[in-house]
């Protein structure tokens, strides 16, 4: 994915989902030089994400998600989004927003290693290793 960036550059996006555990976002001058790459599925970029954005500022923040992990639950109004990601504990981990299905915006957002949920047994954590 890419974004028009005030400054004349883009911002791209390139991931690795799904079982790759990074989403690197790279920033452009206007001449198109790549001025910074950082991997954006980590904590830091997580906690930019608040209440009340739209998809396409989770998305310009951290990456697409990947579409078969999107859930909707009708009852709740709600659509889920999901990423992999490797933690601070070096541990495979999934990280999600949470939609109102109607407005597009964040309602809340939460993260839980592969091993506590239905995914998960077992040492994990060398799938994180550099």
């Amino acid at each position: 994915m890419c974004w028009p960036e005030d400054s004349g550059g883009e911002r791209l996006a390139f991931t690795t989902a799904p079982m790759g555990m990074r989403t690197w976002m790279a920033l452009t001058d206007a001449g198109g030089r790549v001025r910074s790459v950082e991997n954006v599925l980590d904590m830091p970029h997580f906690a930019r994400i608040q209440p009340g954005m739209d998809e396409e500022a989770v998305m310009r923040e951290i990456g697409p998600p990947y579409p078969p992990w999107t859930v909707t639950y009708p009852a709740r109004n709600e659509r889920v989004w999901e990423w992999r990601y490797c933690d601070v504990w070096s541990e495979p981990a999934r990280f999600n927003v949470l939609f109102d299905a109607t407005t597009g915006k964040v309602r809340s957002t939460m993260s839980l290693t592969e091993r506590q949920s239905l995914y998960g047994n077992g040492r994990r954590s060398e799938w994180c290793s550099p």
